[in-house]
């Protein structure tokens, strides 16, 4: 049997793809589609944000900050990219969202397991977020993330190894919970910043990762209001007023308080 040569088509299972936009209008809402093909889009950047950070995590491990830094210019390449997208979406106006938004029955953005998931490996420690998700493999890779360290551990880690006085506690608490800021964590980062060294500038990397994700949410916010205003959001979402609440809160708090210690 000739063995078909790999085409464009073949590789990246064109047609397989095309095959995932199924309109529950029939194609009677113009929108639908653009509304489908913008979240999948979201869900394939989700899926590459959590495989570069699982990269990023181990060339942290691993002390190669080179490595660890051109991952992280990745990383925040891809997050303008996913906030730009924003632009597009909001071409929808509210009435033509209104068209299909009743087909949508429970379907939510609070149901995506790879966004909850990169939320966790950032260091949001919630198990509530999996009242969202039945058992299964999505639900396992978020109890997962939730369990391992984030990171925000891996960067602590490697700065300790390279000689920073992070403290031990800190190094070996139950990555399980919360993180708790720390005042001795705040005093290391400062005296890595002072350093002016490769270590001083991941940690700049990290506040322009943080500051990557308040973008996100800000323009995800606005973008729900100017769609739907103030009512909820689909299923049990609670539209733009849960958005609101996640505003304004660093992923990474010490790299940003010790601001004012400079």
């Amino acid at each position: 049997m000739t063995k078909r040569a790999l085409t464009y088509a073949s590789y990246l299972r064109i047609d397989d793809l095309l095959a995932l936009q199924e309109p529950r209008t029939g194609g009677a809402e113009h929108d639908e589609l653009l509304f489908i093909v913008i979240h999948q889009v979201y869900e394939l950047w989700f899926r590459q944000l959590l495989h570069e950070a699982a990269y990023l995590q181990a060339s942290l491990d691993g002390g190669d900050a080179a490595q660890a830094l051109a991952t992280m210019e990745r990383i925040l390449t891809i997050l303008k990219t996913v906030v730009a997208q924003v632009d597009v979406i909001e071409t929808m106006t509210p009435l033509s969202f209104a068209g299909f938004r009743g087909r949508l029955d429970a379907a939510s953005g609070f149901q995506s397991a790879q966004f909850r998931e990169w939320e966790a490996v950032l260091g949001r420690r919630a198990r509530d977020v999996l009242d969202d998700h039945p058992p299964g493999p999505p639900r396992a890779r978020i109890e997962a993330a939730l369990a391992r360290p984030s990171l925000y551990d891996a960067l602590l880690r490697f700065l300790a190894r390279a000689g920073s006085p992070v403290p031990a506690a800190v190094l070996e608490r139950d990555v399980r919970l919360p993180y708790e800021p720390s005042a001795a964590v705040e005093e290391a980062l400062l005296a890595v910043h002072r350093t002016r060294g490769l270590p001083a500038l991941l940690c700049e990397r990290f506040v322009d990762l943080d500051e990557g994700v308040q973008e996100w949410r800000y323009r995800h916010l606005k973008m729900v209001e100017r769609t739907i205003g103030s009512r909820p959001g689909t299923g049990r979402a609670a539209g733009a007023a849960y958005l609101a609440t996640t505003l304004g809160r660093p992923v990474f708090p010490e790299l940003w308080t010790l601001r004012a210690l400079l």
